[in-house]
């Protein structure tokens, strides 16, 4: 079952996300293993990123083996605090 992931920088910032993204992610236009949908930009009081994956499993690995120790290194120019999260199990998907 995909696994959806919404993570909020209040105070977030394109350039911000740009230098993230760029370190954690292979390619400007490739997700990583098991990610099948990715969308991110300005919202009211920040940046926004929503993530799908294939698993909840494939999301834990990222986090855990990717996304976690590259933020926690520090991200030169990349947000400087953690992102608050929501996760949802995801029940319906269209192509």
């Amino acid at each position: 079952m995909a696994y959806g992931i919404v993570h909020h920088f209040p105070g977030g910032t394109k350039n911000q996300y740009e230098a993230s993204i760029a370190a954690v992610h292979p390619g400007r236009n490739v997700l990583p293993k098991g990610q099948i949908f990715h969308a991110a930009g300005a919202s009211a009081d920040g940046w926004t990123i929503t993530v799908l994956h294939d698993t909840k499993e494939s999301w834990e690995k990222f986090r855990d083996e990717v996304l976690m120790p590259r933020m926690q290194a520090g991200i030169v120019g990349g947000f400087p605090t953690p992102p608050e999260e929501k996760t949802f199990e995801v029940n319906h998907l269209l192509p």
